[in-house]
C-alpha cells in the first residue's frame, strides 16, 4: 500500500463531470444526476462516500475471516445516507452487512465488531480537518 493516498479532481468543460487519478495510477469519474445539470454517467460524490465505506468494510472483513480462518464466503454491504431524511444536525448512513457461509454467532460477532474499526469507518466517525489553499 502507498505511504500516503492522495487523488487529484479535474473538471473540464462539461458540467459536473470530474475525472479523478490517485497516486496507485487508477482513474474514475462522478457526475451529478441529469435532474441538477449533469450527464448521469458516473456516481455522484455521495454515493462514492458510501461506496468507499461499503468497499472497506467488505474488504477488512474478510482479511481478518481469512487471517482467523473463519470460513466467511462472501460479503455484501448495503449503504444509505440519511434513510429517514436528513437530520437537523450531522448525518446518518445507514449500513446493513449480510455475512455468508457456515458462521456461529460468536464469529458474526467479531466480524461486526471488525467492520466497525475499518478505517474508512474510524475515517468517516473521528474528527476530520479540511485545509483548503488556492494554487
Amino acid at each position: 500500500m502507498s505511504g500516503k493516498p492522495s487523488v487529484t479532481a479535474v473538471l473540464h468543460d462539461t458540467p459536473y463531470l470530474v475525472s479523478f487519478t490517485d497516486d496507485l495510477g487508477h482513474t474514475w469519474q462522478a457526475d451529478e444526476p441529469s435532474d441538477v445539470g449533469g450527464g448521469n454517467t458516473a456516481p455522484p460524490p455521495d454515493r462514492l462516500i458510501l461506496a468507499g465505506l461499503g468497499a472497506c468494510t467488505a474488504i477488512t472483513v474478510r482479511m481478518v475471516a481469512t487471517r482467523k480462518q473463519i470460513p466467511l464466503t462472501g460479503v455484501r454491504v448495503e449503504l444509505a445516507l440519511n434513510p429517514d431524511g436528513k437530520p437537523e444536525t450531522g448525518n446518518d448512513i445507514a449500513r446493513q452487512i449480510f455475512l455468508e457461509g457456515e458462521l456461529t454467532d460468536e464469529q458474526r460477532a467479531q466480524l461486526l465488531k471488525i467492520a466497525n474499526a475499518c478505517p474508512m469507518h474510524k475515517l468517516l466517525t473521528g474528527e476530520v480537518r479540511v485545509q483548503t489553499t488556492l494554487a
